[in-house]
């Protein structure tokens, strides 16, 4: 099998490198973490402008066509620079799927503001003790739409997101639907849960929120099986970022034990040191094949239930045998893969 890069996935991922590398310096993540909003917009609009927010998105929306492969490149680039910048969730959640299942109204409306960075999108896919293909949150017929009702917690990018794709439970048969709904709408709270990571994610409740029957996300029918054409993508989207943050944090491990010295010599002569730094190698690579068969996986539409449950608590560390949504997981640094919603709030914003 050739798992050697295009040129045009050559050129994607060494222009994300150099915007990401010039950009997202140890001084300019500090002021962006200490800001609180943990969204590094100026980068986002650097993205937009390079006409890497579109690189996998349908051409006739402005986008590049260039397939998942080419998007993941970026989320490699991502990784190893931990870039505050909400690009799985408005693609990978939002766009992706818009593009995939949407009607011609909703590529119209959603997807040239994600080429141009002018739109944010998201999904809520978590639920406390349910996973993402049995919602509690509850959508039931209201003349031309449907209302809406439920809670779903670690919404990545909900705060600053302008649409926000919500699985509901549409009956007792088990139908689901997904509806496209707007957090400033009528009945929408929006609360900030605050993460290890210092990217604030979001609680949001729906208290019988309208939505128009041209907002839902396909139909009944395939409501479930979008929800894990969602979850698989999300998924190889995530093991992208954790092969960038891996392999930046072996690169930063190496340099530093070329120059930190003990016994009047560099530690990286040290035979203990070496044999880990080898482990670390290895087991980066082998995240690196993970992340490329995971890619190869998502370009199906998956019609199996999956193996692993969805929860909103305990993330795995790298290579364990469970798994949170994706969602729920966001780069901490370059020495941690993976984190979780604290649960903690400052306040709901509500727009009813």
């Amino acid at each position: 099998m050739d798992f050697s890069l295009s040129e045009e996935q050559e050129a994607t991922r060494d222009l994300a490198r150099q915007i990401l590398t010039d950009r997202e310096t140890h001084e300019h993540l500090k002021e962006l973490e200490a800001g609180g909003e943990g969204f590094d917009r100026d980068t986002w609009a650097e993205l937009a402008k390079a006409g890497l927010l579109g690189i996998a998105l349908p051409e006739d929306a402005g986008g590049s066509g260039l397939g998942f492969v080419a998007l993941c490149r970026l989320f490699e680039e991502i990784g190893r620079t931990v870039a505050p910048v909400p690009v799985l969730p408005t693609v990978v959640l939002g766009a992706l799927p818009i593009a995939q299942f949407g009607s011609d109204a909703q590529k119209q409306q959603y997807l040239p503001g994600v080429v141009a960075g002018d739109t944010v999108l998201t999904a809520a896919l978590v639920e406390t003790g349910t996973d993402a293909l049995h919602p509690t949150t509850t959508a039931r017929a209201d003349g031309d739409g449907w209302r809406v009702n439920g809670v779903k917690t670690c919404v990545p990018a909900g705060l600053v997101a302008d649409r926000v794709l919500v699985p509901a439970s549409a009956g007792d048969d088990g139908t689901i639907v997904v509806v496209i709904v707007d957090p400033s709408a009528n009945g929408v709270t929006r609360e900030r849960q605050d993460t290890t990571s210092g990217i604030p994610q979001a609680r949001l409740e729906l208290d019988g929120v309208h939505v128009a029957g041209s907002d839902v996300l396909g139909g009944p029918d395939s409501g479930a099986a979008n929800v894990e054409w969602i979850v698989e993508r999300a998924t190889a989207a995530m093991c992208s970022i954790a092969t960038g943050v891996c392999e930046q944090a072996l690169k930063m491990t190496a340099e530093y034990t070329k120059t930190r010295e003990q016994f009047d010599r560099p530690i990286a002569t040290f035979q203990a040191v070496g044999q880990r730094a080898a482990d670390a190698y290895i087991d980066t690579e082998a995240i690196r094949l993970t992340a490329s068969r995971r890619r190869g996986a998502s370009k199906r539409v998956c019609r199996r239930r999956p193996r692993w449950r969805w929860r909103s608590s305990g993330p795995p560390t790298v290579g364990s045998a469970s798994c949170t949504p994706p969602s729920t997981c966001t780069v901490a640094s370059a020495s941690t893969v993976t984190t979780r919603c604290t649960g903690t709030s400052s306040g709901p914003t509500s727009s009813s």
